[in-house]
């Protein structure tokens, strides 16, 4: 894949997702250079038996959430490129080429996988999926206000970005709104985000662990901490 600048790991935070870790790195496997499974601490399932018999590499954090996951696995990338993607299969790995273009050609530092224009089985069916889809999108439409960008996705997992642009960010969230933070600090740098596309299926296996009616106030406690 060319120099070094240009080469991708995919870091995959993973927390009792045995059911679906093993499909989603051998889905990954073709698009990327190197694979960092960021295994939670609080794991109990046969996940980490998987990733040693498949020869994965893997790190374990400190238990303290998604957002402590990806920071730790940031500060191990030796690649250009970093790829998040989420462990459950929701993702569509078939998007990575799309996501790695942009920041390859050089025309975006951020590539985001957006929802809103490529569908998501996850984001309607219930009035609790409707509250969160009103919440998510309240929440974009003040950050688009305060930069004057045209965003439809900060909280998707599945997005690409230039390592040292990641590690200039300083991002501090623990848990699930290290997206939206990691977006919002880039628009205070005026680093170039894009979108693409990107379908969100229904998790494959597992349970979720995004509780929105327990944990939705950080997200909002987010935006008000670093909207400015």
């Amino acid at each position: 894949m060319g120099s070094n600048k240009n080469k991708v790991t995919a870091v995959i935070p993973a927390y009792n997702e045995e059911e679906t870790i093993r499909a989603v790195i051998k889905s990954v496997r073709p698009h990327v250079d190197k694979i960092l499974v960021v295994l939670s601490k609080n794991s109990s399932d046969g996940t980490e038996r998987i990733l040693k018999s498949m020869k994965i590499d893997y790190v374990i954090d400190h238990g303290k959430g998604k957002g402590d996951a990806l920071r730790q696995g940031a500060m191990e990338v030796t690649t250009g490129i970093t790829l998040f993607i989420d462990a459950d299969g929701s993702h569509e790995t078939n998007d990575i080429p799309k996501l790695l273009n942009p920041i390859k050609n050089g025309s975006a530092d951020m590539v985001v996988g957006s929802r809103a224009t490529g569908g998501s089985d996850e984001l309607h069916g219930t009035l609790y999926m409707f509250l969160k889809h009103i919440a998510t999108g309240l929440i974009m439409l003040i950050i688009n206000y305060r930069w004057g960008v045209r965003l439809t996705e900060c909280e998707n997992g599945f997005r690409a970005i230039r390592t040292s642009v990641l590690r200039s960010l300083g991002l501090k969230a623990n848990h699930f709104d290290i997206e939206q933070e990691m977006v919002m600090k880039a628009l205070k740098k005026k680093i170039h985000i894009k979108e693409v596309s990107s379908h969100e299926y229904e998790r494959k296996g597992g349970q979720s662990k995004l509780f929105i009616l327990r944990s939705g106030w950080r997200f909002f406690w987010r935006l008000l901490i670093d909207i400015w």
